[in-house]
């Protein structure tokens, strides 16, 4: 099995610290629908500002509040405005999966706004060989 990255939010700011709630990162479901993380799915996180990397659970906050706020243990990893990047992950079988997998990743502005939604794309399939590009959408 290899472990690859399905969805990623890159570059978002924490919101808030709540260390007496029971555990968990409260994420704005506008956020994580267009990335394609779910409720309750765990996630990786890493803070670019300390060098902190936890793993939680992903709860959904109140839609367009831009929300990321670390609950519980989490909560000590991190302060307000912070810088993260959030990923969700998968596995796969074989290599050759990595040719139909096209996972989003979102970047944030300092509050919070979508900046731009970009595509990884695995190619090469043609020549048996992988090569990597990112694809940038629209909003």
């Amino acid at each position: 099995m290899i472990r690859i990255m399905r969805a990623k939010l890159h570059g978002i700011h924490v919101t808030g610290c709540d260390l007496d709630y029971h555990g968990s990162v409260t994420l704005d479901p506008e956020h994580c629908a267009p990335a394609g993380i779910y409720p309750l799915e765990f996630v990786s996180i890493w803070n670019k500002n300390s060098g902190q990397r936890i793993s939680t659970y992903v709860i959904y906050g109140e839609p367009g509040s831009k929300c990321c706020i670390l609950n519980g243990a989490a909560a000590r990893t991190c302060q307000k405005g912070d810088e993260l990047i959030i990923c969700a992950s998968e596995y796969i079988d074989r290599p050759e999966e990595l040719y139909s997998r096209k996972p989003v990743v979102l970047t944030f502005d300092a509050d919070n706004t979508v900046r731009e939604r970009l595509c990884y794309v695995v190619g090469g399939k043609e020549t048996g060989s992988f090569d990597f590009d990112i694809i940038p959408e629209a909003l």
